[in-house]
């Protein structure tokens, strides 16, 4: 079965500051039937003006993976990391037993657009962590580059949980097919660009839960670029 979760139907809030949609409950927004997906807690797309951002705030028992679609974002932490998340940069950040963190658009003109991904850690507890790689836009290309896994193979960044992440950048008329193991579930999230999932029209910001299905063929229906999600 596949579930489309349209882009007008996330919680939207305009902030001034911020613009955000939320795929699953988060903050303010509340909906019962959409407070997550297996181990996939949030998926949050967020535009942040230029000079503003998310000032020091805590976390625990997350994993949590941001993507910058544009733009670039600084980041700071109770570690003692500082970087700068830019498009093709993948962050991952375990809050553990607990960190804090900002995360802030120093640009005086460009806005960040970005997506914050939360996930449910494989224990509580941990030591807090920071990893961050760069994946060129090449290895995305009609292609599903693993960009984050359980054991960091194919140099992906490693996320405490068994969770298999992928990225593409998808041309019209390309077909790429994935097959899931037994009792594996999915979720596609789509940036931008149209696709098609076994059949199913997907449209930029549009998500979709896959259950039951052993295989998907995604179809570019335009130059595209998407999330999928392998999830226990």
């Amino acid at each position: 079965m596949i579930d489309i979760r349209k882009s007008a139907d996330r919680g939207y809030f305009d902030h001034g500051w911020l613009k955000t949609y939320h795929s699953f409950s988060f903050a303010d927004y509340y909906d019962e039937n959409h407070m997550g997906f297996r181990t996939l807690r949030v998926i949050n797309q967020d535009v942040i003006r230029p000079e503003y951002g998310f000032g020091m705030h805590p976390h625990r028992d997350m994993e949590i993976i941001t993507v910058v679609i544009s733009g670039a974002l600084t980041h700071k932490d109770s570690t003692g990391t500082e970087a700068i998340i830019r498009p093709g940069d993948i962050q991952r950040m375990t809050a553990g037993q607990g960190i804090v963190h900002s995360e802030i658009n120093e640009s005086e003109s460009e806005p960040v657009h970005l997506l914050q991904i939360w996930i449910l850690p494989d224990e509580q507890g941990r030591q807090p962590e920071y990893e961050q790689k760069t994946f060129s836009p090449s290895g995305k290309e009609n292609r599903l580059r693993l960009i984050a896994s359980p054991d960091g193979r194919d140099d992906s960044v490693t996320i405490h949980q068994d969770v298999l992440l992928h990225e593409s950048v998808i041309q019209e008329g390309i077909v790429l097919s994935y097959d899931f193991g037994d009792r594996r579930f999915g979720w596609i999230q789509l940036l931008s660009g149209k696709i098609e999932v076994n059949g199913h029209r997907l449209e930029a910001g549009d998500g979709a839960s896959i259950s039951g299905e052993s295989r998907v063929d995604i179809t570019g229906m335009a130059d595209s670029e998407f999330l999928l999600f392998d999830l226990d």
